[in-house]
């Protein structure tokens, strides 16, 4: 049996990050893994960025409800689980992810959690676990699943790295030109290509 594995943000959906820094108009808060390579560094740098401000998980929320998943996403995720089981494996929040996952369709989502406090504000961050991608993959894997993983960010490489097969997608140059032993591709027609090259089973597109 085979399991596919993707990264949420920048695969599926738009970076939230992103997006929330260019409604408050807060560039610092662009920053993404792709940019940060140390999750812990870049999470105290946007939580810091938030109290700053004064802002928290409600108006990133509202931010979050105005969001839906890049073109293309829904029609792939479609092919993909006709195809395949799918997990995404994200390091974004339940609080962030769950209106986006009702577009998708509900996959099946393990991410991290947030401490909210009554008013709103964002306190701290709660990691399911250390290097929690490449975690859940060796898990699959050691129940005999194959695992075919897809991301893009330095965050999605060690997933890469301990999938049977890696790929990624969207990725920005600098990742591509660190890691090119994974093929790297940037369309949805492409990543369908790569699952069916990559998979031991004969799928058709």
């Amino acid at each position: 049996m085979e399991l596919a594995c993707l990264d949420l943000e920048g695969v599926l959906i738009p970076e939230i990050w992103i997006a929330f820094a260019e409604k408050t108009g807060i560039p610092e808060l662009k920053a993404t893994t792709r940019d940060i390579p140390d999750y812990d560094v870049l999470m105290r740098q946007r939580l810091r960025l938030l109290d700053q401000h004064g802002y928290g998980l409600n108006e990133i929320q509202e931010v979050i409800g105005g969001l839906d998943p890049l073109e293309g996403a829904v029609e792939f995720m479609d092919w993909l689980r006709a195809r395949f089981q799918v997990v995404i494996l994200s390091d974004t929040f339940y609080e962030f992810a769950m209106p986006l996952m009702a577009k998708l369709g509900f996959p099946a989502l393990l991410c991290h959690k947030l401490d909210v406090a009554e008013d709103g504000r964002i306190t701290n961050y709660l990691l399911r676990q250390r290097d929690p991608k490449r975690q859940s993959v060796r898990a699959f894997q050691l129940l005999n699943y194959r695992v075919l993983a897809a991301g893009d960010s330095y965050n999605d490489t060690t997933m890469l790295s301990q999938a049977d097969a890696g790929i990624l997608f969207h990725a920005p140059q600098n990742v591509i030109d660190e890691f090119p032993q994974f093929p790297a591709v940037h369309t949805y027609e492409d990543l369908k290509r790569q699952f069916c090259e990559l998979s031991v089973r004969d799928i058709a597109l």
